[in-house]
């Protein structure tokens, strides 16, 4: 998923940003709620973990200019009682964490909310005669275990959820990668290279020229 942590704090802000990286997330990263919405407004995040006491913009009005059915939020606060928790939701947030919390629960919602975006997706995703598992980070073809890095599962991922159909290299460039990567880069096809030397054959992605990438 590509996610963005809306975090004033920068050590906890970047501890919870390589924590989701590690479950093969795109992870974009800000400290003020000013610049959040200029990143909301560029990119198609999936979910936005949103600290609610924030400079420039609060954390409340950057709930409320979400667009209804866009990214899904979840509120991080220092206060715990019920009351602030109320007030987070009737805001829009889809989930509320209080401060301090374990980062595992954070991702664990995370993913959660994940689920809830587009269409359901099944927890294990199989075409073509391989299967990915989301949870367990684990990817067979024919019973084979391949092993691939955070990046190469995040693309292979997205092209098993397309279900066929095929997904332009923007869109993989969007959904793998961060604000950081060049949109000129060769990196989804260096990434899709490694993919079909790692799967063996026979070639299960095919290259659709002008187009993209598919799993038939």
């Amino acid at each position: 998923m590509r996610i963005l942590v809306v975090e004033d704090e920068p050590l906890l802000a970047e501890a919870v940003a390589e924590w989701l990286r590690g479950d093969a997330h795109a992870v974009d990263v800000t400290g003020d709620g000013g610049a959040a919405l200029e990143r909301i407004g560029v990119h198609d995040y999936d979910v936005v973990v949103l600290d609610r006491d924030l400079p420039v913009v609060h954390g409340d009005d950057v709930c409320r200019a979400l667009a209804p059915g866009s990214a899904r939020v979840l509120m991080l606060t220092a206060a715990a009682d019920v009351s602030a928790r109320v007030a987070g939701l009737g805001l829009g947030a889809d989930d509320y964490l209080t401060k301090p919390f374990a980062f595992a629960e954070l991702a664990a919602r995370v993913t959660a909310l994940g689920r809830r975006t587009g269409a359901d997706v099944p927890p294990v995703l199989e075409r073509a005669g391989i299967r990915l598992d989301p949870h367990r980070r684990e990817v067979f073809r024919d019973g084979r275990y391949v092993a691939l890095s955070r990046k190469e599962f995040a693309v292979l991922a997205e092209l098993l959820r397309a279900d066929g159909g095929v997904v332009s290299a923007e869109r993989l460039l969007e959904k793998a990668w961060d604000e950081h990567a060049d949109p000129f880069t060769g990196a989804v096809r260096v990434a899709v290279l490694k993919l079909r030397r790692k799967l063996g054959e026979p070639v299960v992605i095919i290259t659709e020229q002008g187009a993209g990438y598919r799993i038939p």
